[in-house]
């Protein structure tokens, strides 16, 4: 089975407006699909950095000269490229969301269709995993987790079945989690619920939000003045995110004009988002929700 199926291979490398000699990062390395097309365009002294916290990950290092691979989250990304002598790139692209062998791994407890263990870790070696947020968090602060990650209008109730239902034992597999939430899942929007449940969770257990915030915080310093963002969402909260940061460098609100009514941003919008084609989305389903935006730095 593929590790993982590169979504908007052509069109998000292209984006990168690639300079033969120039340094990029791929934050999200995955199964190396944009990383070997990154290096395909590279001259003999062009670079490449790799970024991936899942060390299934690492089994796909590519033996090239001009590629590094770091074992690490891109919410770290200033400091280790600035640990292996890199302060300014020319190009960084992105791809979000969970690879396609997280989701084909039953035991890693990304996806609705397998009975396993609540887990849901990008990062093998955290302690913190989606049980501890199932048997552990508050009423509360479940409601929160699935009202604002999984935008479930059900939320409260859901998180009341849990609290409810973990009283008796801990919630410790997929199935007893969705025996828990039996009522909220009628048969014709069992998946869809599912889904967006398990993605407020995986959510949560991973900080996604929080690392993409800071993660884009830091691509201003680290960019080049001409040097290209190409970023890949897969759900309207990463988007928001990515929409907004690169039309004002901000997460919310309007950046401040001078006293002669301009604003100061640090990227100017390169064409209109891209989505991928009926074709690809045949061949790959779980492209459907792709959404890639590209910027330049100013």
């Amino acid at each position: 089975m593929e590790y993982h199926k590169p979504v908007l291979l052509k069109e998000t490398v292209d984006g990168l407006n690639i300079q033969p000699n120039g340094v990029y990062v791929d934050v999200t390395f995955g199964g190396g699909g944009h990383a070997r097309e990154i290096l395909s365009r590279l001259g003999d002294t062009g670079k490449l950095i790799a970024f991936d916290q899942d060390k299934d990950a690492l089994r796909n290092a590519i033996d090239d000269p001009r590629f590094l691979l770091v074992n690490e989250n891109f919410r770290f990304l200033k400091r280790f490229l600035r640990f292996h002598g890199y302060r300014q790139v020319d190009g960084i692209l992105g791809d979000f969301g969970v690879s396609s062998h997280q989701f084909d791994e039953a035991e890693r407890g990304f996806s609705t269709r397998f009975e396993a263990d609540l887990d849901m870790r990008m990062d093998q070696n955290s302690a913190f995993s989606a049980f501890d947020v199932v048997n552990k968090y508050e009423e509360s602060q479940l409601r929160n987790v699935l009202f604002q990650y999984g935008e479930l209008k059900a939320a409260t109730g859901m998180a009341r079945s849990i609290t409810e239902a973990r009283l008796h034992k801990p919630i410790k597999t997929s199935e007893q989690l969705k025996k828990a939430l039996g009522r909220f899942l009628p048969k014709h929007k069992e998946n869809k619920i599912l889904a967006q449940i398990y993605q407020a969770i995986r959510i949560e257990v991973n900080q996604e939000l929080e690392a993409l915030k800071e993660f884009l915080l830091q691509t201003p310093e680290v960019l080049k003045p001409g040097g290209r963002l190409s970023l890949i969402s897969y759900h309207s909260l990463e988007d928001r995110l990515v929409k907004r940061f690169m039309r004002s460098g901000l997460f919310e609100g309007e950046p401040e004009k001078d006293v002669f009514g301009r604003v100061e941003v640090p990227f100017k919008l390169v064409g209109k988002f891209k989505i991928p084609s009926e074709a690809e989305i045949r061949d790959n389903n779980r492209a459907r929700s792709a959404k890639l935006r590209v910027a330049e730095k100013l």
